[in-house]
């Protein structure tokens, strides 16, 4: 491999050759040997929107000028385009505040901007950097990453699904089937009803996750190293979120108070809440649908769900909920993300968390999870749910708990006889009601109206 060499204020320092990062990126590659995971790429490209920003804003108030922030304007387009993702190598396990990962994109987009200009014009500290830190480029990197996951894949992944029950809820709206509580049984819904369930858990899931990027959306650009600002020109702050806005598509403005920016994760921590308890809908709606499909003989059986592949090396004919399983194991891993963020969320002193990448490579991994299953999940399963009538039919039949009806005319006690009586006697309720003399068959009749139960013909006289 042939090498060039480098320098940063530690002396000199061998580079790969093909490679466009410099000196500080290099001790961090040979100093971290940790772990396989990189820094997310949607960190990387995140740092390109606000490098392009800084520049932009930079030759604005008239502290850089235009022919650097046009070259270091080109090279993060390139950044954002992926065409330079092998020059950022790093890994998630680094310094806490991300300052290497940070000089890496720095050191990149001098190097390459140079050769762009064919003249060494461009420092990655001194301009690149310029009226920046460390300490308030990564946590705005961070913010502009998980807003553009959660707005670009997550949301749209989500509704996809919510509109797939809603088709399922209309179709099945009159089709009446038992209840369950404490996996017993219980009174009646229709099907319709019961996916009607699923669907505003994945609605209020969305508006909690929507609601929660309001504080995702600021920049802490402009505080520097400790909040205060120093090396940055004034109005540096707000015109950088302005732009940050204008390059993300997503409206951003400045963070009210730096010292907060800086140190405080409590947006990312509020946000994440929000995707974990879209985990725990999507864990309880995963594991409903595993249940009602279970069998093909011997469970609850109510519905059917495609046939994906083969269940068992052992065993001909099976086929598994292998879709649910899957999403139930991505639920899981979200609700452990969501303890390490809190945790490093918790951890920073003084003027910085030094926490970060940890915390974002977990945010990001828990979107991107939660995205990939969901769609897997629509596609693969709940598009193909369907009511099975007969098993559906021949469980509401056999079910005790519509005595419930009869409360109204009889009282809880007997009608908890009758249900007793049917249950040990292997008889229906009609048949030990009219045993029991508890009422007559007629009002009997009138009582056991399913339609009423579950509330359909109420709805069709409103």
């Amino acid at each position: 491999m042939k090498y060039r060499i480098e320098h940063d204020t530690m002396g000199e320092v061998k580079v790969p050759a093909d490679k466009y990062w410099g000196a500080q990126t290099q001790r961090s590659l040979e100093n971290f040997k940790i772990g396989t995971q990189k820094m997310p790429i949607e960190i990387i490209r995140s740092f390109a929107v606000l490098k392009k920003a800084a520049a932009v804003a930079n030759c604005k108030l008239g502290v850089l000028d235009e022919k650097r922030a046009h070259y270091i304007s080109l090279v993060c387009d390139e950044i954002a385009s992926g065409v330079l993702d092998e020059h950022f190598p790093l890994a998630i396990y680094q310094t806490g505040s991300g300052t290497q990962s940070n000089m890496n994109v720095n050191e990149v987009i001098a190097n390459r901007a140079n050769a762009l200009a064919g003249e060494k014009l461009i420092h990655p500290n001194d301009h690149v950097n310029k009226s920046q830190s460390s300490n308030d480029t990564f946590p705005t990197a961070m913010h502009i990453a998980a807003a553009n996951a959660v707005t670009q894949r997550l949301i749209p992944a989500v509704k996809a699904l919510s509109e797939v029950f809603r088709a399922l809820e209309m179709e099945h709206a009159d089709l009446i089937k038992t209840g369950r509580t404490h996996l017993q049984d219980a009174t009646p819904l229709t099907l319709g009803q019961e996916i009607s369930g699923w669907r505003a858990m994945l609605d209020e899931s969305l508006h909690m996750i929507e609601m929660s990027l309001e504080g995702v959306r600021t920049s802490a650009l402009g505080g520097t190293a400790v909040g205060t600002g120093l090396n940055a020109p004034a109005g540096f702050d707000k015109l950088v979120a302005a732009e940050i806005g204008s390059l993300s598509g997503m409206k951003f403005v400045t963070a009210e108070n730096k010292f907060h920016a800086l140190t405080s994760k409590d947006a990312l921590v509020f946000s994440h809440g929000a995707i974990k308890a879209l985990a725990a809908n999507m864990m309880k709606i995963a594991n409903d649908v595993r249940w009602l499909a279970s069998g093909p003989r011997c469970g609850i059986g109510e519905i059917t769900i495609p046939e994906n592949e083969p269940g068992s090396s052992i065993m001909p004919g099976k086929v598994n909920p292998t879709q649910c399983e899957a999403v139930t194991m991505v639920c899981v891993q979200v609700m452990g993300n969501d303890a390490a963020v809190g945790l490093a969320a918790s951890q920073g002193n003084f003027q910085l968390n030094v926490y970060m990448p940890v915390l974002i490579a977990d945010y990001l991994e828990s979107v991107n999870l939660l995205t990939d299953a969901t769609l897997s999940f629509t596609e693969h399963c709940a598009r193909g749910i369907r009511p099975n009538k007969e098993k559906i039919a021949e469980n509401m039949q056999k079910s005790l708990m519509t005595v419930t009806a009869l409360n109204p005319y009889i009282g809880y006690e007997n009608a908890a006889a009758i249900a007793k009586t049917a249950f040990s006697n292997n008889i229906t309720l009609k048949e030990a009601a009219l045993r029991l003399g508890a009422i007559d068959e007629e009002t009997f009749d009138r009582a056991m109206d399913l339609r009423k139960m579950v509330n359909i013909a109420g709805k069709e006289n409103n």
